[in-house]
């Protein structure tokens, strides 16, 4: 039998939902799940991905009655995801060590030019790039989940403060302030790390 809300936009969607029809909401997981899994990927292992994306519409669902305009439910459920990312860290968060001894000039210069103002994609090697991304994601692992998360957003997804703001929830004075303390840390753990290398040579 055809739900009542087929065919319907996002703020009629969200009225039958809130108005009872539970099923509707399977209408809205359908159209949005692959934006969402989309912006998932982004921010945790692929072993979690699906379980992360359930949460998300878990999450969404029971927060329904708070999305103030129904037009932007888009936006509302982009910053649901990226908080649940965000959670995920914060709940699962395990210290690492960077193995810096693979960590090649090459590699930091990549690495540098990802997390600076001044990064350009002009590097050649794809290659490369993926072995200094794994030295990266160990690197970051070495954050706490929020530095990590603004890292992600406004240096390697190149979000704008006001854009990274809006989807954690933070303010964007808050994010200017750790987005800048965060390129720190991961500075120093990059350049310690390669003076603790040489150091053994």
């Amino acid at each position: 039998m055809q739900s009542p809300s087929e065919g319907l936009d996002d703020t009629d969607i969200i009225s039958h939902i809130l108005g009872g029809d539970v099923n509707a909401f399977e209408l809205l997981v359908e159209k949005y799940q692959h934006h969402v899994f989309s912006i998932v990927r982004k921010h945790v292992p692929t072993d979690q991905v699906d379980e992360v994306a359930q949460d998300v519409f878990v999450r969404a669902y029971q927060g329904m009655a708070g999305v103030k305009e129904k037009s932007k439910f888009k936006q509302w459920l982009s910053g649901i995801a990226v908080r649940t990312c965000y959670d995920f860290w914060r709940a699962k968060y395990r210290l690492r060590e960077v193995p810096m001894s693979q960590l090649s000039e090459a590699h930091q210069e990549w690495i540098v030019n990802t997390i600076t103002d001044a990064s350009e994609n002009t590097h050649e090697s794809h290659s490369r790039q993926e072995e200094a991304l794994e030295i990266l994601e160990a690197a970051l692992s070495r954050l706490s989940a929020a530095d990590r998360m603004v890292i992600e957003l406004v240096y390697l997804e190149e979000y704008s403060h006001k854009e990274a703001a809006k989807l954690l929830g933070w303010s964007v004075a808050n994010i200017k302030i750790r987005a800048f303390r965060a390129r720190s840390k991961l500075h120093k753990i990059l350049f310690e790390g390669k003076k603790h290398y040489r150091g053994q040579k």
